[in-house]
């Protein structure tokens, strides 16, 4: 049973929110906290750029409402976003909140990732604490 732990999301059909959500509560101790998280990958400077400022603003606000949204779906979650790459900053993240498990979803790979998707092995190879990966 753990005791902190993080589950992934992305925004998109592909990966199964409720799955996760239902696998970190089974594998949850009593008072367990739970963290929601989600990485919104970093825009170039080269196009942000060409982006009015309050256009960049409400599209991370939305992101956030989505993300706290969602995270309603667990109760007593958290929710975190963060910006960069997505496996880089999930394993950071882990590692700096004494993360205990992360609970992640992975889509069909392609030849690149035979096994898992790339974020998910990202996550599997690098972090420091249990990984549960969800097909």
């Amino acid at each position: 049973m753990y005791r902190n732990i993080l589950v992934p999301v992305a925004f998109d059909d592909g990966h199964d929110t409720k799955a996760a959500f239902l696998a970190a509560r089974k594998l949850a101790s009593e008072n367990a906290k739970f963290t929601v998280f989600h990485v919104m990958e970093a825009i170039p400077t080269y196009v942000t750029a060409q982006i009015p400022a309050e256009v960049l603003a409400r599209s991370h606000d939305d992101a956030q409402k989505a993300l706290t949204q969602m995270a309603a779906g667990l109760p007593g979650a958290s929710a975190v976003m963060a910006t960069g790459h997505a496996g880089r900053a999930i394993v950071d993240h882990a590692a700096a909140h004494d993360i205990d498990c992360i609970v992640i979803a992975s889509h069909k790979p392609g030849l690149e990732n035979l096994l898992l998707g790339s974020t998910a092995d990202r996550v599997v190879r690098h972090a420091k604490c249990a990984v549960h990966v969800l097909r």
